[in-house]
């Protein structure tokens, strides 16, 4: 069976590594980086709490004692599904069956302003570039003489409610109690803004009430600003304004208020459901195929009544989703009856968020637990150093956090800058 992923994040890659060396598969992955980014963790990456080196990990690393995977660094520009090819920028791939698993990318729901003024962070390149602009305004304001200048420098605007803008923000709040006063001790950090602007009526809403409830308190605890029903409707980069109409002179506003599915050009527009995310049924095959399938982000499954909506778009799912077809994708390679295939239930095995130091919340739905602060926090950083890829990363992420813990520090506040003209002189 030629099998072509598409993706080595969650899905696609715990795919590809459950069938490597598995006889009677022959299996290319195909992703644009060549490596597997662990997103929970871009948040600290853009506070200077890890390298980016430590949550990213080679993906032909990952396949060194495979003989049936092959790696192929590619840009998908095409899915000819009548031709089973794939067309990439290195060439085509043909396949028997095809997995679609092109997780998902920030969603400006349409705003062009937006989308030019505002900082994503749904990769870690844009995780670097959200440090490097964060740093970048400090510096300016060391410099700058003006006050209203100066204000607007230090005004964050951090925009969406959910686990990351929670997670960013608290992480921010912890950058400006412990080590900004001390790197710009000409600047006073009394004056520094963090405003996190949710649309809806509560912070996590995908969470417990109780879970929502107390991020919130949390944050303000930090001293982060949390306006709830709060829309933000343009920024110019140099000043956001809301719907309601209030102002906020910023120089940084980061956007994590949405995602949308990374849709491939070739499929009918049709089975594109709400969130940009592909139509598909219980086995996840998508709408009106028999040989392609989509799996985490990037797929929208009616079939499960728990989720009339779709499954969350969440790491779980994804991993999920790939070990039902490694079995199902079994049977079809042996041809066997396809009474034989399992349809996806998802196994909800709880939700979590850090919201700062020593704070965290943690949903546990069987038997239904909830609970916070410092246990909640020390779970969160076990199950994430368990998830992530690669002994050495582990450690690394380990010791990362052993330090901060510590001293309140961390040592990665790096400017990197390359002058292209007097590179090329």
């Amino acid at each position: 069976m030629k099998l072509v992923i598409i993706g080595g994040g969650f899905g696609g890659l715990r795919l590809a590594r459950s069938l490597s060396n598995k006889a009677g598969f022959d299996i290319t992955l195909i992703d644009r980086f060549n490596y597997h980014q662990f997103q929970p963790l871009f948040y600290q990456v853009a506070t200077a709490g890890l390298d980016a080196s430590n949550i990213s990990f080679p993906l032909r690393k990952v396949f060194h004692n495979s003989k049936n995977v092959h790696f192929r660094m590619a840009e998908v520009t095409a899915i000819h599904h009548n031709q089973n090819k794939v067309a990439t920028d290195i060439g085509d791939f043909e396949y028997d069956q095809l997995v679609i698993a092109t997780g998902a990318d920030t969603n400006f729901f349409g705003n062009e302003q937006m989308a030019a003024n505002a900082m994503p962070m749904k990769s870690t390149v844009e995780a670097i570039q959200l440090r490097h602009r964060m740093l970048k305004n400090f510096e300016d304001a060391t410099a700058t003489t003006d006050p209203e200048e100066l204000q607007r420098l230090m005004n964050i605007v951090v925009v969406g409610g959910g686990p990351t803008g929670v997670e960013l923000s608290g992480a921010i709040a912890d950058m400006r109690r412990f080590v900004l006063p001390k790197d710009y001790p000409d600047l006073d950090f009394s004056k520094m803004n963090i405003i996190l602007l949710e649309g809806s009526t509560k912070t996590l809403a995908a969470m417990s009430e109780k879970s929502s409830q107390q991020s919130q308190q949390y944050l303000e605890k930090l001293g982060v600003k949390v306006t709830t029903n709060a829309i933000l409707t343009s920024y110019d980069g140099k000043v956001a304004t809301l719907k309601d109409g209030t102002t906020i002179p910023t120089a940084l506003v980061i956007w994590a208020a949405g995602i949308k599915g990374n849709i491939i050009p070739g499929l009918n527009e049709t089975i594109i459901a709400k969130g940009n995310r592909l139509k598909v049924n219980e086995y996840c095959k998508v709408q009106g195929f028999e040989n392609i399938y989509a799996i985490g982000d990037v797929a929208y499954m009616e079939a499960d009544a728990a989720y009339p909506n779709g499954h969350p778009q969440v790491a779980p799912v994804a991993i999920q989703q790939a070990d039902m077809l490694v079995n199902n994708l079994k049977w079809l390679q042996m041809k066997s009856n396809n009474d034989r295939m399992i349809a996806f239930e998802y196994n909800d095995k709880g939700a979590m968020a850090t919201v700062g130091r020593k704070l965290a919340v943690v949903d546990v739905p069987k038997p239904k637990i909830h609970f916070g602060g410092l246990l909640a926090w020390l779970v969160w950083m076990f199950l994430h150093l368990m998830l992530i890829l690669g002994v050495k990363n582990r450690l690394s992420v380990f010791f990362n956090w052993f330090y901060n813990y510590f001293t309140k520090d961390q040592n990665l506040r790096l400017i990197f800058k390359v002058n292209y003209k007097e590179r090329n002189k």
